[in-house]
């Protein structure tokens, strides 16, 4: 398509491996770059200043410049972790203003078909930290897919033992939504796990 400028080709490809990003998108985008010079010296220092400054927490592996992270370092509930498969979703939980409690980031979730198995995950480092005694709950916010699931479990399975009480986010009809256009497997979580008004 672009056969008339190499470097223009390998900017779009470089952009098509972006989640979200198709052929048609990374043309518009590089074409909007090329519109603006000056944009693209912006993204070019900010990638680079991302690339040397960000790096993940020593001990809850979020996205930090300072290690540890200002959570892990603030005045935040250490006996209670929720534990998050990325860091977007500590994000969501964080954006919420109803935790106030530390964060393990496990860096994804198991999937077995994919290869991902718990040492490549920072279970391990969670483990540990909840060896020391300090934490009584633990709150499993993993993802409602085959593989959060199975990544709970598993967790579970492991934090019982310990004496440390093990907590599920609640899931079931999202707020404004129609029973009729939910998914049964998900309306029947909703009635198993419906509280007391």
């Amino acid at each position: 398509m672009l056969h008339n400028s190499a470097s223009l080709t390998k900017l779009v490809g470089e952009l098509k491996k972006l989640p979200g990003i198709g052929e048609k998108t990374a043309v518009r985008l590089a074409f909007q770059l090329l519109k603006s010079p000056a944009n693209v010296s912006a993204l070019a220092e900010s990638l680079l200043e991302v690339r040397a400054r960000v790096r993940f927490c020593s001990i809850c592996f979020g996205i930090t410049e300072d290690d540890p992270c200002p959570i892990c370092e603030g005045d935040r509930d250490e006996s209670v972790i929720c534990v998050v498969e990325d860091f977007q979703d500590l994000v969501a939980v964080e954006r919420s203003n109803a935790f106030r409690g530390r964060y393990h980031v496990l860096q994804g979730a198991l999937s077995p078909l994919n290869g991902i198995t718990p040492a490549q995950l920072h279970i391990p480092e969670l483990m540990h930290r909840l060896a020391a005694g300090t934490v009584h709950e633990v709150v499993l916010a993993t993802n409602f897919s085959m593989e959060g699931e199975a990544t709970a479990l598993y967790l579970t399975k492991l934090i019982k033992p310990l004496g440390i009480r093990v907590t599920r986010l609640a899931h079931g009809i999202p707020l404004g939504g129609d029973l009729e256009y939910i998914d049964t497997a998900t309306v029947q979580r909703a009635v198993e796990g419906r509280s007391e008004l």
